[in-house]
């Protein structure tokens, strides 16, 4: 899959020195999956850095309850930090890697990791920038989830999901992975909502009838 210069796709990589861009092309190879694959799981140690050419990459952990919250998602243009972490330390994943959509990934070996790290700083302010930033949004994921009020994330949530349109096409279940809840919470919540005419719900659809009373609601906490 020829794809040309690459490292002009990614903020960090563009900034890079010519020569540190050439030898990522050198070195590095294309992949592609497709929606609903699996990228990565708990059985694989990470061998390679990932960056998302295409697509988006939904990463998520399960309990051993079996609920699942989704940690955070790769967009086009973005490393994936949780593969950075795994391959540093040598560690199998704690996570699941999906691809939402129809995804290209350039793969970065790690002897060409390590060698870049080590001799380019340039490329190891890049990686570690990235990993900072990603670790902050994990950990306003932490304090959502143990301190948020329910009802302001949800309301959030929809708003997000919805965007101009007036439907969203999820069950309570996937919702509930998003905000790292129970379906029940999420059922019970909605239920509320709809009571209070912010919203019809519909056998795997949810329509959003008051928009500003659910902003509203969102802005509040």
């Amino acid at each position: 899959m020829n794809i040309g210069d690459w490292t002009e796709q990614f903020q960090g990589t563009r900034a890079l020195p010519r020569a540190v861009r050439d030898r990522l092309l050198k070195v590095a190879q294309i992949r592609t999956y497709r929606k609903g694959q699996e990228v990565f799981g708990p059985s694989n140690i990470p061998d390679s850095l990932l960056f998302l050419l295409e697509g988006t990459i939904r990463v998520s952990q399960s309990s051993e309850n079996g609920r699942d919250i989704v940690l955070y998602r790769v967009d086009a243009g973005e490393s994936c930090v949780l593969t950075t972490a795994c391959m540093l330390a040598e560690e199998a994943y704690n996570a699941e890697g999906l691809a939402e959509t129809d995804i290209s990934v350039v793969v970065l070996p790690r002897p060409a990791f390590d060698a870049l790290v080590a001799d380019e700083a340039a490329f190891r302010n890049f990686v570690f920038a990235a990993y900072s930033r990603r670790l902050i949004d994990l950990l306003r994921v932490v304090d959502d989830v143990a301190f948020g009020r329910i009802d302001v994330r949800l309301a959030e949530r929809l708003l997000s999901l919805v965007g101009g349109d007036r439907e969203i096409a999820a069950t309570h279940a996937q919702i509930a992975s998003e905000l790292g809840t129970a379906r029940e919470v999420i059922s019970r919540v909605l239920h509320d909502f709809q009571k209070r005419g912010y919203i019809a719900q519909s056998r795997g659809r949810i329509e959003i009838i008051d928009k500003p009373a659910l902003r509203a609601l969102a802005d509040s906490d």
